[in-house]
């Protein structure tokens, strides 16, 4: 009796191993499809990115048919790629530099080989038509606002961390005294006139803007109401001259519509910063470089 009990645990667990391995083989053959379950976290529905990344990066890298992207916003799909970061799960966000995220996490851009998130991107300033007569003191202090993305996501990542928006533009300023002089260099000061800024709930546009609203308001007397619109409205806002200025046009390609549609309308001040990109992100842990391999092997 004893005998057969022990041969019964022997098969037993010799069915379990072979189990085991079973799994470990079924995992192993996993796509990265199935592991994220064919979805990518996406922002909001009509940004540039989403517009690509549905209408372009699916169709041209044959993804179309089992890939979708779900749409949100800039703050949902940061929680979740934080989410899953936290867990080590696997994620695919659309994802752009400069941005706070990278800073925070070990992420990496997949490759595009066919180009078509448009390579490097510029972020340029665009004021509204007669800026210059209105208030020169203003259209000069745009016309040499410029920085790069380590500042930009200097200033996120304080955001991003807890300090108030504000607070966090002020500690920037007093951390790069030399920088906020040459944008204010021989611009005339205000009396507290006010100036209207649109921008979108985008983590690098809140933080610029806010940057711009301190300067604007500390160092050169002018009362700066920030107007958070999408970006549709941002781009109306300014072409319409209901608004004055905005510092967060990504172009060519991201704002690309918007620009065509409302082009004549405002005057382009050229970039403000260079050296954006716009991509899917992962986190570094994941075993993929390249959107084709988020195609499964025929």
């Amino acid at each position: 009796m004893l005998k057969k009990l022990m041969g019964v645990t022997a098969a037993l667990a010799l069915s379990i191993g072979l189990t085991a391995c079973g799994n470990e083989e079924a995992s192993g053959n996993e796509t990265v499809g199935d592991s994220v379950d064919y979805k990518i976290v996406g922002i909001d529905p009509g940004s540039g990115i989403m517009d690509i990344t549905i209408n372009k990066i699916l169709p041209e890298y044959g993804l179309e048919d089992n890939w979708d992207v779900v749409s949100g916003s800039g703050a949902a799909m940061t929680a979740a790629l934080k989410k899953a970061i936290t867990k080590e799960e696997p994620i695919i966000v659309t994802g752009w530099i400069p941005h706070w995220k990278f800073s925070e996490f070990d992420l990496k851009m997949l490759e595009d080989p066919k180009g078509l998130y448009g390579g490097k991107e510029d972020i340029n300033t665009i004021v509204r038509q007669g800026l210059d007569e209105d208030l020169p003191g203003v259209y000069s202090f745009f016309d040499q606002f410029e920085w790069g993305p380590d500042e930009l996501q200097d200033v996120m990542v304080k955001i991003e961390n807890g300090t108030d928006e504000q607070e966090a533009a002020k500690e920037w300023a007093a951390e790069n005294k030399d920088m906020v002089d040459a944008w204010t260099k021989g611009v005339e000061s205000g009396n507290g006139e006010e100036v209207k800024l649109t921008y979108v709930s985008w983590s690098d546009v809140i933080a610029s803007s806010n940057v711009v609203k301190y300067v604007l308001e500390n160092e050169l007397n002018y009362s700066v109401n920030l107007i958070q619109v999408d970006a549709g409205a941002m781009w109306a806002g300014v072409a319409d001259g209901s608004a004055d200025a905005m510092v967060g046009a990504w172009l060519p390609t991201t704002h690309d519509k918007y620009y065509t549609k409302f082009e004549g309308d405002f005057v382009d001040l050229g970039p403000n910063l260079t050296g954006t990109q716009n991509g899917l992100v992962v986190p570094a842990y994941m075993d993929i470089d390249s959107i084709e391999d988020l195609k499964d092997a025929e």
